[in-house]
């Protein structure tokens, strides 16, 4: 996998090994990229289920200001701390090992300014997430990977890219 754009373009990153993990494929990204790329300058990024890392780091290479990653496995966490490092590090980036749900419950609305989540397609936490979300919006646009056979409770602008679908959900100004 590459960074795709920014100051970290065409720079490699690892996916986990084994199937724990399902990395976002780069036509994926560069599309969620695409819908908040006018926010993301200095932007409060949260990266939820973050696996590789792959969404933070692309964020972080296109000028957010901070990204959260929040990964539940430290195995994985292993990997997204390695890829870190191999881009040079960040200031800004901090690595929580939580269950995603478990943390956003906790935030307040409008703590970021971008949140993304690419949780494991066959759980429940698709829809936890977006319910939390809808209860409170902890960031201003959320974007959500989910397998395109499953239907959200909410209304959000949904893409579709084969078996996968992206659904943004913009707070209220």
């Amino acid at each position: 996998m590459r960074i795709i754009s920014g100051k970290w373009r065409g720079r490699r990153i690892t996916a986990p090994d084994g199937g724990a993990v399902r990395p976002t494929g780069d036509r994926v990204r560069e599309s969620g990229m695409s819908v908040v790329h006018q926010i993301l300058p200095d932007a409060r990024v949260l990266d939820l289920c973050a696996g590789s890392g792959a969404l933070g780091l692309e964020a972080l290479s296109r000028g957010a200001a901070s990204c959260d990653f929040v990964e539940q496995s430290p195995k994985v966490l292993a990997v997204l701390q390695d890829n870190l490092e191999k881009l040079g590090g960040h200031p800004a980036a901090q690595l929580h090992r939580e269950e995603a749900v478990r943390f956003v419950e906790r935030l307040p609305v409008g703590a970021y300014d971008v949140a993304f989540a690419d949780p494991p397609y066959s759980a429940e936490t698709v829809q936890q997430l977006v319910n939390c979300w809808m209860a409170v919006p902890f960031a201003n646009v959320f974007g959500i990977e989910h397998s395109s056979s499953v239907i959200l409770q909410a209304l959000g602008e949904t893409r579709r890219y084969g078996s996968t679908s992206l659904t943004f959900f913009r707070a209220p100004s």
